[in-house]
């Protein structure tokens, strides 16, 4: 990943402890905010990808990110904010080696993580929100 846009300060606060991963605060100085709703792992299609398989699913899914993100010309930098919603949270280590291949190690997301009983299709096991800051 390149380096953290201008606009965007992220930041982690020493006495709410580590963050592994995630910043505590992403600071956003103007521009323009983009959200994107929930995103799942169906193709253009709306067929389910890699059920059965988390890490399949998580890939497709910030693959959906991605492509969002292009429709309004940005890309993962622009990215200051990842909800992530699993319906296990024994899939944690995987989440976050597929957030990974994706955000800046340097500057990461501030981010949460849920765990849920179910997504809206019961082969899903992720879905993530994300909050996105342009110039």
């Amino acid at each position: 990943m390149s380096d953290t846009p201008p606009h965007v300060r992220f930041i982690n606060v020493p006495a709410l402890g580590h963050a592994p991963g995630y910043s505590h605060l992403a600071e956003v100085r103007g521009g323009r905010t983009v959200y994107i709703s929930g995103q799942i792992a169906v193709d253009e299609r709306g067929v389910v990808v890699g059920a059965g398989d988390f890490t399949a699913q998580a890939r497709k899914v910030f693959g959906n990110i991605e492509l969002a993100l292009a429709g309004v010309g940005l890309t993962f930098d622009a990215v200051v904010k990842l909800t992530f919603f699993l319906t296990d949270f024994a899939h944690l280590p995987q989440m976050r080696a597929v957030r990974d291949e994706f955000v800046n190690l340097a500057a990461p997301p501030a981010s949460s993580a849920v765990q849920v009983a179910a997504l809206v299709r019961p082969e899903l096991l992720i879905e993530v929100e994300a909050i996105a800051a342009a110039p």
